[in-house]
């Protein structure tokens, strides 16, 4: 499985962003997706992620209620829609995949994930 992001760049606090990222080699309906966020000097944070059986999604603290994972099947893509972003959102977010059922879980972290993204900078700031 092959993962290639796009969708980042600069935006000013309260600013919306919609991150994307293809998925090629094979199909991502039974993969459990999820985003991750790097800030400088931090390790990689699960941001959203969401199961493959039946769609359930967990959240960080500090993407609920503001950023939405989702997935189009036909057109093999996962997103991430950020909105009302803050400066402490500013860091390189990768999308990540795995076809374990139990990858996306409340407390999942990066090593759950097998496949990954380039990642996409995302900086907001005014």
């Amino acid at each position: 499985l092959r993962l290639v992001e796009s969708g980042g760049g600069l935006v000013q606090p309260g600013g919306s962003l919609r991150l994307s990222c293809v998925a090629s080699g094979d199909s991502l309906t039974a993969w459990e997706i999820a985003w991750f966020r790097q800030a400088p000097g931090k390790g990689r944070e699960k941001i959203a992620c969401m199961r493959s059986s039946d769609r359930i999604t967990h959240y960080a603290d500090s993407a609920q209620g503001r950023f939405t994972i989702s997935r189009d099947n036909y057109k093999n893509t996962m997103y991430l829609q950020m909105n009302n972003l803050k400066p402490e959102d500013t860091g390189v977010y990768y999308c990540a995949a795995d076809y374990y059922p139990n990858a996306c879980l409340a407390d999942s972290e990066a090593s759950n994930f097998a496949f990954w993204g380039q990642g996409t900078q995302v900086t907001v700031s005014s």
